[in-house]
């Protein structure tokens, strides 16, 4: 569903990204670890055209992304706050992302419903603007919208930290229902217990660069912790 070919990036003459292939599968459940710097977001960016690569390309369903815009229409996504539109109330910028998919306000309002104990009375209906959330509810609200859509593509760049414990589990559970509903989740996280148990494929991308790509199994939490150097209770 999602293919990388030749894929370059580099800044300042410096490579940043060298991934020659990688394919993602419709439904499938795909993780991304790496230490910081590694080049996660880099790849993140160029699915979703947000920048330039240098050579190869980044293919959906068949299209290249930065020449065929028709992904956008099955790809929810979210990165960072930057996504976010924070002068608005929470309503306002779910209003704004349904109306980019033609969804009125009803239609918003009853997808919202499902996300209701997620947002633990927090979000809606407190009259405060995106600004003035903590940083949790602030990602509470790009995440939801991203989900709004109801893509058939997630991507999300580091989605639990900022979150409690509590909504942690609960997007735990959104993105296993997900996944179970054949939507394809391609997420990043620094916490190895988060990624292992919410996807079936894992990929580790150091300085760039693909260097394991491994089916999740209940010794794939060991592998990773032995590569990063950490103790194994």
């Amino acid at each position: 569903m999602v293919e990388v070919s030749n894929l370059t990036k580099k800044y300042n003459n410096v490579t940043v990204l060298d991934v020659p292939n990688l394919k993602i599968e419709k439904g499938e459940s795909f993780g991304l670890v790496g230490n910081n710097g590694a080049g996660k977001t880099t790849l993140f960016c160029l699915m979703l055209d947000i920048i330039k690569a240098n050579n190869g390309a980044v293919l959906s369903k068949g299209r290249d992304v930065k020449i065929d815009e028709k992904w956008k229409s099955y790809t929810g996504s979210y990165l960072d706050e930057s996504f976010l539109i924070d002068y608005l109330t929470p309503e306002e910028y779910f209003e704004f992302i349904g109306g980019l998919h033609n969804l009125n306000k009803e239609e918003v309002e009853e997808r919202l419903k499902q996300f209701h104990d997620f947002f633990n009375g927090e979000i809606l209906g407190t009259k405060k603007f995106i600004r003035n959330l903590s940083k949790g509810n602030q990602k509470k609200v790009g995440i939801i919208g991203a989900l709004l859509p109801q893509p058939e593509i997630l991507i999300l760049d580091e989605p639990f930290p900022h979150l409690d414990p509590s909504s942690v589990i609960k997007l735990k559970k959104i993105l296993k229902t997900l996944s179970a509903n054949k939507v394809t989740i391609i997420i990043s996280s620094h916490d190895l217990n988060h990624v292992t148990e919410i996807c079936k494929r894992i990929v580790l991308l150091e300085k760039g660069k693909i260097i394991n790509d491994i089916q999740s199994d209940k010794n794939v939490l060991t592998e990773l912790e032995k590569y990063f150097s950490m103790s194994v209770e």
